[in-house]
């Protein structure tokens, strides 16, 4: 299993939210780079990158962050916030992402991520799940959608995307463990899934529990922030 140290992006300072409201917005690091660079340096090969901006404004405003940290490191990127089109899209590739996570788009208009697939391979594209209650949260977590999230997956199995980043919005930023039951949940009905954990995690403990029961990979955002892992202990676990 990957963990993926995660930087959300707030006027271009790496912050982290609690339950996706922005009003809990705290600054941890006013330089993304210097953040990234120090991932890289305790052995990291993978970076969640999360414009914050672009997922409440409709559109990518971090572009810059973006550049730079795939510049100066060698990480491999999933960004998400706010890509809309497919020149979004290819610009987001362009600049240095490995990945792009597609959420919002992705329950609203699913012919149009479909359509861009003629031009993207799935292998770059994740599907972003966040969930509430079972059904799907969209716009940076302030609106609820009708559509559960196994009909959600299960269409986009259908269409040969690979991976899925679950997020339960109830657990994010609290430290208070993951969505376990639903990822369980999620990989015994799609055994083929690349499922990517995210929110909740606090512990070592919580990292083993989701290699344990078959996740692809592992988001760990505010666990490392608020130093309740240390990236030491995250390296033996690499």
């Amino acid at each position: 299993m990957i963990i993926i140290p995660a930087i959300d992006l707030i006027n271009g300072q790496c912050v982290r939210l609690t339950k996706g409201d922005y009003s809990t917005t705290k600054v941890y690091n006013s330089n993304p780079l210097e953040m990234a660079q120090e991932f890289e340096a305790a052995g990291f090969t993978h970076l969640h990158l999360v414009d914050l901006d672009g997922a409440k404004a409709g559109e990518v405003k971090n572009w810059q962050v973006l550049e730079t940290i795939a510049k100066h490191t060698s990480l491999k990127i999933d960004f998400s916030g706010g890509i809309k089109s497919l020149d979004a899209a290819k610009k987001a590739l362009d600049f240095g992402a490995e990945k792009i996570t597609i959420g919002s788009l992705a329950v609203k208009n699913k012919a149009l991520l479909l359509e861009w697939t003629n031009t993207i391979s799935t292998d770059h594209i994740i599907i972003g799940a966040d969930v509430m209650n079972e059904y799907i949260a969209i716009h940076g977590w302030q609106e609820t959608s009708n559509e559960r999230i196994e009909d959600f997956i299960q269409f986009y199995l259908n269409h040969n995307f690979k991976y899925f980043m679950c997020t339960d919005v109830s657990k994010d930023g609290m430290l208070q463990g993951t969505a376990t039951d639903l990822y369980q949940q999620l990989i015994t009905q799609f055994p083929t899934i690349n499922l990517i954990a995210s929110g909740g995690v606090a512990t070592m403990n919580d990292i083993e529990t989701t290699k344990t029961i078959g996740c692809y990979a592992c988001i760990v955002g505010k666990a490392i922030y608020e130093n309740k892992i240390s990236l030491t202990e995250l390296q033996s676990f690499n």
